[in-house]
C-alpha cells in the first residue's frame, strides 16, 4: 500500500537534488553508498558471502571508486542467486515484486520495499516535470500491459499525475483512435511506438492530437525518429533512459545535448571488457550500483547496455547531476564481424541514415545470423521506388561506409512488416551469431 503524503513528500525532496552543489552530491553518494555496503554484508547473504570470497570487508569500500574492488555482477548470476539476494529483514510476501521485460532471454524478478517503490514513481515523475509536465496534465502512457493495474490504482487514488495508459502490442490505428480521444497534454511511450503512432497520423491526416511535451523510452532514439515525431506532433520529444532494475537512470532536459544521471539514486559506471572504468567519451558497459536498494541490493549489477560517459561537467540547464552522452543499446546487440571488429547500433542507424534513398524506408532492422552474414529487413514507404535498384544500391552504400571485407555477406530483404519482440520493443540490430 502506498503511502500518498509520504510519496508527496519524497517528490518534493527529489526535485530540491536537482540543484544540489556537486560536492553536496558527492557527500551523499559516499554516506549512501557506505550505509547500502553496510546493510548489505550484514542482512543479504549473497552479499556475505561475496565479500568473504574476494577478501573485502565493508570499511574497504569508502568511496564511488573502491566498487572497482567488487566484481560486476552480471544477469546470469543474478538469476542463479536471487534467494539469497533478498535481505534477511525482509519478508519476501509483503515485498512487490517487479519483472524485467526478458528482451535478452528470461524474465528477472526483483523485489521492491513500498519505501522503495515511492522513490522510484518520485524520480520518474522529478525529469518529467523538469521538462514541463504539470499536477493535472492529461498524460498517455504507450507502455506494456504488465503496468497497467499499478499505474491505474494510483490513478485513481491520487488524482494528480494519473497516467491513461495503453498498450503497446495493440495496432498504430487502435492507439490513433484512443489518443485522439484522449488529447494528451504529456504523450509517452517506447520510441518505437511514438514513431509508429507518428507515422500513422501522418498517414490519417490527423491534426487533433497537440502535446505540449513527449517523451521516449525503452529502446534506442535516432535523429530520423525523432525528427518524424516532433514534426508531427509540433511538440518537444525528451529521451530517459531506464530499466526495470533501478527505473528511471538518466534522462535529457530541454537543452538535449547529453543525459543527466539520477546520481542521487544511483552510481553509474562505464566498463571494458576487463571490468575497468573507460575515460568518459569512451564506449563501455553500463554497471549500476543503487543507493536506495535495501530489500535486495542491487552493487555493481551489469544492465547489459552499452554507453558513452560524457566529458563535460555542467549543463546549463542549471542541473549539477554528471551527464552521459548516451546510450548505444544493448550490449548482445554489439555485432561483430569476423575479424572482430564491434559495429554498435548507432553504426548501423548512422549509415542507414546517410542514403540516398533513406526517406523512401519507413522501418528497418538488422539481422546478423552468421559472423559473416548480415540481413537487412526493409519496410519501404508506399512510393515507387524499384525494389531490385534499392537493394543495390543499399548493400553497395553499407559495404562502403562500413568498410566491410567482401567475406561479409550483405542482402536486403523487403517485408511488409518488422514485428515488434516479446516486451514490445523493436529493436534495430539483432544478434543470432
Amino acid at each position: 500500500m502506498v503511502n500518498y503524503l509520504r510519496a508527496a513528500y519524497r517528490l518534493y525532496a527529489v526535485k530540491k537534488h536537482l540543484y544540489w552543489s556537486r560536492d553536496r552530491l558527492l557527500r551523499h553518494q559516499t554516506v549512501e553508498l557506505k550505509r547500502v555496503i553496510n546493510y548489505a554484508f550484514s542482512h543479504v547473504p549473497y552479499w556475505h558471502d561475496k565479500f568473504k570470497k574476494v577478501g573485502l570487508k565493508p570499511s574497504d569500500i569508502k568511496t564511488a571508486k573502491d566498487l572497482n574492488k567488487l566484481p560486476i555482477m552480471n544477469k546470469g548470476e543474478f538469476r542463479m542467486n536471487i534467494s539469497q539476494m533478498v535481505s534477511t529483514r525482509f519478508d519476501r510476501n509483503m515485498l512487490k515484486k517487479v519483472f524485467t521485460s526478458g528482451s535478452t532471454g528470461q524474465p528477472l524478478t526483483l523485489y521492491l520495499s513500498p519505501v522503495e517503490d515511492e522513490f522510484r514513481k518520485a524520480r520518474h515523475l522529478r525529469a518529467n516535470i523538469f521538462c514541463g509536465q504539470k499536477m493535472r496534465d492529461n498524460w498517455v502512457v504507450i507502455t506494456s500491459p504488465y503496468r497497467f493495474e499499478k499505474i491505474q490504482r494510483l490513478s485513481r487514488l491520487l488524482k494528480i499525475y494519473a497516467m491513461n495508459t495503453l498498450s503497446v502490442y495493440d495496432s498504430p490505428s487502435k492507439q490513433l483512435i484512443s489518443v485522439a480521444k484522449l488529447k494528451p497534454d504529456v504523450l509517452e511511450g517506447y520510441s518505437s511506438s511514438l514513431y509508429l503512432l507518428a507515422r500513422e497520423v501522418e498517414r490519417q491526416g490527423v491534426d487533433a492530437i497537440r502535446p505540449r511535451v513527449m517523451f521516449s523510452g525503452a529502446e534506442l532514439i535516432d535523429y530520423s525518429y525523432r525528427r518524424l515525431i516532433e514534426k508531427v506532433f509540433d511538440a518537444p520529444l525528451y529521451d530517459q533512459y531506464a530499466t526495470n532494475e533501478f527505473e528511471r537512470m538518466a534522462w535529457q532536459c530541454p537543452d538535449k545535448t547529453a543525459y543527466h544521471i539520477d546520481a542521487d539514486a544511483l552510481i553509474i559506471q562505464f566498463v571494458d571488457k576487463d571490468g575497468e572504468e573507460v575515460s568518459p567519451g569512451e564506449r563501455g558497459e553500463v554497471v549500476c550500483t543503487s543507493l536506495f536498494n535495501y530489500a535486495m541490493p542491487l552493487i555493481r549489477y551489469a544492465v547489459g547496455d552499452n554507453g558513452v560517459g560524457s566529458a563535460e561537467e555542467r549543463c546549463s540547464c542549471g542541473v549539477n547531476f554528471p551527464l552521459m552522452k548516451m546510450v548505444e543499446g544493448r550490449s548482445d546487440s554489439i555485432l561483430y564481424l569476423p575479424d572482430g571488429r564491434p559495429l554498435s547500433p548507432l553504426a548501423f542507424i548512422y549509415a542507414m541514415q546517410l542514403f540516398r534513398l533513406f526517406e523512401c524506408i519507413e522501418q528497418w532492422r538488422v539481422v546478423q545470423e552468421r559472423q559473416n552474414s548480415l540481413r537487412f529487413d526493409v519496410k519501404k514507404v508506399n512510393v515507387n521506388v524499384d525494389e531490385r535498384s534499392m537493394e543495390t544500391e543499399l548493400v553497395g552504400h553499407i559495404r562502403k561506409v562500413l568498410n566491410l571485407d567482401s567475406d561479409v555477406e550483405v542482402e536486403v530483404h523487403f517485408v511488409n512488416e518488422i514485428p515488434v519482440d516479446k516486451s514490445g520493443k523493436m529493436m534495430k540490430v539483432i544478434s543470432k551469431s
